[in-house]
């Protein structure tokens, strides 16, 4: 679905908008590795690490290290299309991303809920997930494959500020397939009674330091910004606290998605509370 930037819009929509990796599931690429026979720690410590030492920026260095491994194992499209439907999300999200569609309508059957996913991981993994279905779209890194569908080069890098463009095609409606090889339209200016979802009816999940320019933005236009940890894990743990001490989110969470759960009710009560300013 495309949605011409021209057309004039009603405020009807609202939008959660996910990191994927450690925040709908646990880290996709180092699962990926394993599959692929590949030591995960030994992929961040020895190779990737060593790249940032060298001032490389995180996503490159970690695309380009996948893009070395091929050269002894190749890595192909089929290995991602075949990986995927292994990946699992958090407990409860799929059941919580219908919960909140029925309430979105329960409010006014003319309201409608959007969930989207911008990601610094590999795209062709995370839409061969059995619960893509659920995301109006999806935008990651990503590959340019060869003849032999190997990996050849990143044709997409998403990282950091990178990001925050997304949420602004969301903001305009350049969602689909038919936005797509349209890079320059993101810049174009929009009046206000165009555009498809406000960033201030917009809530962000994410996990990591890639999407803290996302949690800058909604949180300055009054949308929702809420930081998620995996409790298993105390180093990321650790890292998530800083989101809260440098006033990054509106609220920090763990990582389950399970009815009842601290992060349900935190987004369901997000949700509301958009809701209520769009009826008045």
């Amino acid at each position: 679905m495309y949605i011409s930037i021209n057309t004039k819009m009603q405020t009807t929509r609202l939008a959660i908008v996910f990191d994927f990796d450690d925040t709908l599931t646990p880290d996709s690429t180092s699962a990926f590795l394993a599959y692929k026979g590949i030591q995960p720690e030994e992929f961040w410590t020895e190779i990737v690490n060593p790249l940032l030492a060298e001032d490389w920026d995180p996503v490159p260095a970690y695309l380009y290290a996948l893009l070395a491994e091929s050269g002894k194992n190749p890595i192909t499209k089929s290995d991602f299309a075949s990986f995927a439907p292994s990946i699992q999300p958090y407990p409860g999200l799929c059941q919580l991303l219908d919960h909140l569609k029925e309430t979105v309508r329960e409010t006014d059957p003319l309201f409608d809920i959007e969930y989207y996913i911008i990601s610094s991981g590999i795209e062709d993994i995370i839409r061969q997930t059995s619960f893509s279905h659920y995301f109006t779209d999806i935008w990651a890194s990503n590959y340019h494959y060869n003849q032999y569908g190997v990996i050849e080069y990143p044709k997409k890098i998403i990282s950091f500020t990178d990001k925050t463009r997304y949420l602004f095609q969301i903001n305009k409606g350049l969602i689909g397939k038919a936005a797509r090889g349209k890079p320059f339209e993101v810049n174009k200016k929009v009046k206000q009674e165009h555009l498809r979802i406000p960033l201030k009816n917009m809530i962000y999940v994410g996990d990591g330091y890639t999407d803290i320019p996302c949690f800058s933005l909604l949180k300055q236009n009054e949308g929702f910004a809420i930081g998620v940890y995996d409790k298993h894990d105390r180093k990321k743990r650790d890292r998530a606290w800083e989101f809260v001490q440098d006033e990054r989110v509106s609220n920090l969470l763990s990582a389950d998605y399970s009815e009842g759960s601290d992060l349900c009710n935190s987004l369901e009560m997000a949700v509301r509370s958009i809701l209520s300013r769009m009826v008045h």
